[in-house]
């Protein structure tokens, strides 16, 4: 169970990954090596599971988000596998999940334009194992949301 100091922490390694141990401690009222060791546990606790960088999409040339809902035949567990291992390997994927709903599966693909996306049908989805139905929708605009750690433990926290 994680506490108060441990959802600081989170919530500011979330806000900026590359903060120094130092500034984090400060911030949480703790001495340097406390606070290392508490984001060691919570590394090791799996609380934590990697660092990342938020990428502008528009300004590397991906200008289209489609998400794509897809239906499959059957939900037998190898066909689920043959599914996932084949849209693991396309480009521009950036997310896929098992969903309920009408659906088995939405994805998340980056597309530079909508040729690019047509290429990628064409290429790819058209071909994934298994699919009875394809279904995309376009982002027009991405509303800003909270931090994943601020939806988790509130802005408060």
């Amino acid at each position: 169970m994680i506490d108060r100091i441990d959802t600081a922490i989170l919530k500011l390694l979330a806000a900026d990954a590359r903060a120094a141990v130092t500034v984090v401690a400060e911030r949480v009222g703790l001495s340097q090596s406390a606070c290392t060791r508490r984001i060691q546990a919570l590394e090791a606790s799996g609380h934590v599971t990697g660092y990342g960088v938020r990428l502008s999409h528009r300004e590397l040339g991906f200008r289209i988000t489609a998400l794509v809902d897809i239906t499959l035949g059957t939900q037998k567990e190898e066909d689920l596998a043959k599914f996932e291992a084949a849209v693991a390997t396309i480009d521009g994927v950036v997310e896929c999940a098992l969903v309920s709903g009408g659906q088995d599966y939405r994805l998340k693909i980056l597309s530079r334009d909508l040729d690019d996306y047509e290429r990628l049908h064409r290429e790819h989805l058209g071909r994934l194992p298994g699919v009875v139905t394809i279904n995309s929708s376009f982002v027009l605009r991405a509303v800003p949301t909270r931090s994943e750690a601020d939806a988790l433990f509130g802005a408060g926290a």
